[in-house]
């Protein structure tokens, strides 16, 4: 057991928990396109939500040392929780609902660390080097080469314009979460993020949704895959990394999350790409790489 511990210590199991996360990741874009098959987007992310809620609360009543709550843990939670869960989740959602193909959705969301590298030299005064320039350039220029095919032939501007929300909530989420202190315990920091999050989805449901769930076998399975491998598994491990300032280890590894996305949904969905779309896939990959290879760190 001690050998253990120290094998631990030593971070070379560490190691390997960005890459857990990308690939826990990338698999919810397949989970979530077979969910709002079978199910309105907004009624089920609240169901996932309030199921996530549940098992959070049960870990931060049983486990934690600190059970107190402030007014300032609570609104931060919360914000982040809406960022996260609610802005993010929600957009691209709905924009699988709306008809965006899953590498198309995974592509625009997977820019997240080229923009948060933008929004954090707005917000952060951060600089941006030459190399990150130049990878942002490739980023977007891949993007553009993918979506404006799939804008000829009928993309919809709403489930384009979903996808923009999910992508730039994503970004401000990790801004948020690093910016702000929190003395929450994990479980009790997720517990009021997936809570915060049922319940702008529910309202959400109720205001603009004729809502329904199909709970067919694939729905189940990919429910309960979303609720307990992304988030219990792949998102508390991003808030781990980030409490633990690892975030550049996860951002470094988004550039996978792409191809890994696409090549889950050609496998499993039989998703088809032509070598445009190829193309277009490695230099956005290829820029992404470069972004957060050379980025600084957000203090």
């Amino acid at each position: 057991m001690n050998k253990l511990l120290l094998y631990i210590r030593e971070n070379k199991i560490l190691n390997v928990i960005p890459l857990i996360f990308v690939l826990l990741w990338s698999s919810a874009f397949i989970t979530s396109k077979i969910i709002v098959d079978n199910a309105t987007p907004f009624i089920s992310l609240s169901l996932r939500f309030g199921i996530v809620a549940f098992f959070f609360f049960l870990f931060f009543i049983f486990f934690s040392t600190n059970k107190k709550i402030s007014l300032k843990a609570f609104k931060d939670a919360s914000i982040s929780g809406l960022l996260f869960h609610g802005f993010y989740l929600g957009g691209v959602f709905y924009a699988l609902s709306k008809g965006i193909s899953v590498s198309l959705i995974a592509l625009l969301v997977s820019l997240q660390p080229i923009l948060t590298s933008i929004l954090a030299r707005i917000y952060l005064n951060e600089t941006l080097s030459k190399f990150q320039w130049l990878g942002i350039f490739f980023g977007f220029s891949g993007a553009f080469i993918i979506i404006l095919p799939d804008i000829i032939n009928g993309l919809t501007a709403i489930a384009f314009f979903a996808g923009l929300i999910g992508l730039t909530a994503s970004s401000l989420g990790i801004i948020w979460q690093k910016k702000i202190g929190s003395d929450l315990s994990l479980s009790g920091n997720n517990f009021l993020q997936a809570l915060s999050a049922s319940i702008f989805h529910f309202f959400l449901a109720l205001c603009f949704e004729n809502y329904f769930i199909n709970f067919s076998n694939d729905f189940i399975l990919a429910m309960s895959w979303q609720v307990f491998a992304v988030s219990l598994g792949a998102f508390l491990i991003l808030m781990w990394l980030l409490e633990h300032n690892k975030a550049n280890q996860t951002s470094t590894l988004f550039f996978l999350v792409n191809p890994v996305s696409a090549l889950m949904a050609f496998i499993i969905l039989n998703e088809q790409f032509t070598h445009l779309d190829l193309f277009g896939l490695s230099l956005s990959c290829v820029g992404v790489f470069i972004v957060t290879r050379f980025e600084t760190k957000i203090s």
